[in-house]
This record gives C-alpha cells, sequence and structure tokens, in this order.
C-alpha cells in the first residue's frame, strides 16, 4: 500500500531546521525515543511541513502527527484546533501530550502512542 504522500509550503524546510535546532526538552526526550524506527518498527520524522503548517512528529506510514503542547502553544488554542481540523481533512490522526506529561511521564506517553498504533494496525489488518 502506498504512502498518501501531503504536499507542504517548500517555505515550511527553513523554519522546521529552526525548530529541530531549537527543540524544547521535552521534543528532544520523545524524539529519542521515536527515531530509529524504536516504536512498533515505525519510521516518524521530527518538526515535519505538512501542507501549510509544522506538526512536532510525523509518521507518513500511519498518517500520524504527534504534537506537544507546551508554552508556546498557550494562547493559541485556536490556532492550533483549527490547523488540526484542516490536517485531519487531509487523513492525518493526532495524537496531543502536554509538554509536562512528556517530561515526567515518559512511558504513559510511549503506552498511549504504542497503543493507538496497535489499534490503528489491527483495524487496518482486519479490514484486509
Amino acid at each position: 500500500m502506498r504512502r498518501k504522500i501531503i504536499p507542504y509550503d517548500p517555505h515550511l524546510k527553513k523554519l522546521a531546521r529552526d525548530l529541530r535546532n531549537n527543540s524544547t526538552t521535552s521534543e528532544i526526550k520523545l524524539w529519542k525515543m521515536l527515531k530509529g524506527h524504536q516504536l512498533c518498527g515505525y519510521d516518524f520524522h521530527r518538526q515535519k511541513p505538512i501542507g501549510n503548517y509544522i506538526v512536532d512528529f510525523y509518521c507518513s506510514e500511519l498518517m500520524l502527527a504527534i504534537e506537544i503542547d507546551g508554552l508556546s502553544h498557550r494562547g493559541r488554542e485556536e490556532y492550533d484546533a483549527r490547523r488540526q481540523s484542516e490536517l485531519e481533512k487531509s487523513g492525518v490522526s493526532f495524537l496531543r501530550f502536554d509538554d509536562d506529561e512528556v517530561f515526567y511521564n515518559i512511558e504513559k506517553v510511549l503506552n498511549e502512542i504504542e497503543n493507538w498504533i496497535k489499534e490503528k494496525t489491527k483495524l487496518k489488518n482486519d479490514l484486509l
């Protein structure tokens, strides 16, 4: 099955690179657990441009975006909701975690992501 490719605004590449170079502690902590196909064998990217937006982490095979909501998201809840809604129309699913949750309880976060993946892939396999 081919992955759905969602085009993105090329101007976002530099911003995404800047965001990767200035990651929060929680983003770094989660990235260490996602990179290199460590979680259920899936390939995740960080600060990934999709459409007109950048998401914290993205797996194209699962069409899953993972967002860490920290200080930079406070006061931007309407923007985040609109952004998420637009990307969901393209088939992207979202998991959102609070910055403190990732920092202080990474195992719980990883379990939630893993459970989502197992449920999603089980449903996909049941349909085949």
